[in-house]
């Protein structure tokens, strides 16, 4: 080969070969279209492409793009050794790499899913939403630029509605900013307000994905315990931290719902605090024995609260959009990260999204699905206590997408069996263990079971509960 820049080409081409990210069939690029792309000349990639023909990498055929082929894979082919360098992560790539992944879970097979967090693909409204996203494409102006990071204003402005008229919450325009789901709400928050000699307190059990995300900040976990009305607020005493988070309207997993005045104490401690509130209302649509309890942000007079919303309940989760409703004096931090991180939401489902709360095609669609969510919740709740009765205890079944079931006459040491167990059958189960802190209080004595029905039909609800009761028959497990 001539010249530095080919043995350069070649050898890069051949560790994309050798690494496998160029696979046999695989067409390299024209020699003029690599050549303009790398700013060098045609004969310098042409000198490289017959450096790799002639080590049998790539065949090249008259008028056809050269291609990788099988030979260039074969077992004995000269690889490129790994070196032994030190890690390369930061101090916050570390944090991140050692948090516990999520328990390997597959659902090849299953016949019944008791999953919490997905819904039902029936349930969501394909044809109004096809129809909202072709108008909001229609519509787009005929020059394409970034958006302002906290959203359309026309969503923005039929949130701040459908907050006012839905959850009694009133907010300022540049309040809201609309996000990729609330998981990135969470991490917005993690990164603006926490630092590593920082503390954070959060409900135990909790959203795992919560916990994670603000202990990768390096800030100190403060667990604090859930009871039936969700966070014990006498936990708060005595405790210093920048935030805490909580679920209030349907607490995550127990699915407690916070009374008004566990609501003020935690109110009074962050105005004493100066520490702010995390507002996560995951599910707050679905309420069904109860009357609405307003938010936090509501009763919030010292700009103390973040308020945490999403359509991944109400429509889908693959949507990816959410929304926060964030203290004034935060508004424009909190904007200026939003677009370090991605710029903005995208903008045609957000016009999408905006023209379905505005038509009240997005509350009439909440109140059918309501009606949906309680049929499954009851016919989970009369099979459990049907095939069950007082072995088992339900819990937080009043609002949300879930409940809990708890077997108090199995040892929780056998309950990782009983899972293995109901999936080699055919049946997803789903621990309540890994919500709970590796700090602070002890794991549950006895099995518990989070079990979702938002995704499920009533004979699945069924038949799963039915499957359930043969997989505790035929124990013990292994």
């Amino acid at each position: 080969m001539s010249g530095t820049g080919a043995r350069q080409i070649c050898q890069e081409l051949r560790d994309q070969i050798l690494g496998g990210t160029l696979s046999p069939g695989d067409s390299l690029p024209s020699s003029r279209a690599l050549a303009a792309e790398l700013g060098v000349s045609r004969t310098t990639v042409t000198t490289a492409y017959d450096q790799l023909l002639a080590e049998g990498y790539i065949e090249v055929r008259q008028g056809a793009r050269p291609r990788v082929i099988a030979s260039a894979m074969l077992p004995d082919a000269p690889r490129k050794p790994l070196a032994n360098a030190p890690s390369a992560l930061s101090a916050f790539g570390r944090r991140m790499a050692a948090i516990p992944s999520w328990p390997e879970y597959r659902r090849e097979g299953l016949a019944v899913d008791f999953r919490h967090g997905d819904v039902a693909a029936a349930d969501f409204p394909t044809a109004l939403w096809r129809k909202a996203v072709s108008n909001a494409a229609m519509q787009r102006p005929e020059r394409l630029s970034y958006q302002d990071p906290r959203g359309t204003v026309r969503l923005r402005r039929a949130l701040q509605g459908y907050l006012w008229r839905a959850r009694m919450l009133h907010c300022d325009l540049d309040q809201i900013i609309v996000v990729n789901g609330s998981q990135q709400g969470l991490d917005l928050c993690a990164r603006l307000l926490l630092d590593p000699t920082d503390s954070f307190a959060i409900e135990n059990p909790c959203y795992p994905m919560a916990r994670n995300v603000f202990a990768a900040t390096g800030a100190r976990e403060i667990p604090l315990s859930v009871d039936r009305d969700g966070l014990m607020t006498e936990t708060l005493e005595g405790v210093s931290a920048r935030l805490v988070y909580l679920t209030p309207s349907h607490q995550f997993p127990l699915g407690g719902v916070m009374p008004m005045l566990r609501r003020s104490r935690v109110l009074d401690w962050a105005a004493t605090q100066g520490a702010y509130v995390i507002e996560d209302d995951y599910d707050g649509e679905y309420r069904y024995d109860l009357d609405p309890v307003p938010p936090l942000h509501k009763l919030d007079d010292n700009g103390r609260v973040i308020y945490l919303g999403t359509v991944s309940k109400t429509l889908s989760p693959t949507l990816r959009l959410g929304y926060m409703v964030v203290p004034r004096d935060l508004s424009d931090a909190f904007a200026a990260a939003k677009r370090l991180t991605d710029r903005h939401a995208p903008a045609l489902e957000q016009d999408a999204l905006a023209s379905l709360i505005e038509s009240g095609v997005y509350e009439a669609h909440i109140r059918r699905i309501r009606r949906h969510h309680n049929d499954r919740r009851s016919a989970l709740i009369a099979a459990l206590q049907w095939h069950f009765g007082p072995k088992l205890r339900i819990e937080g079944e009043a609002a949300g997408l879930h409940l809990v079931a708890w077997f108090p006459h199995i040892p929780h040491e056998r309950e990782a069996a009983l899972i293995r167990a109901a999936h080699a059958r055919g049946l997803g189960l789903h621990s309540i263990a890994p919500h709970y802190s590796a700090i602070g209080q002890p794991r549950p004595a006895m099995p518990g079971l989070v079990m979702g029905y938002s995704a499920l039909s009533l004979r699945q609800i069924e038949t799963g509960v039915g499957m359930l009761a043969s997989v505790l028959e035929a124990g013990p497990w292994d």
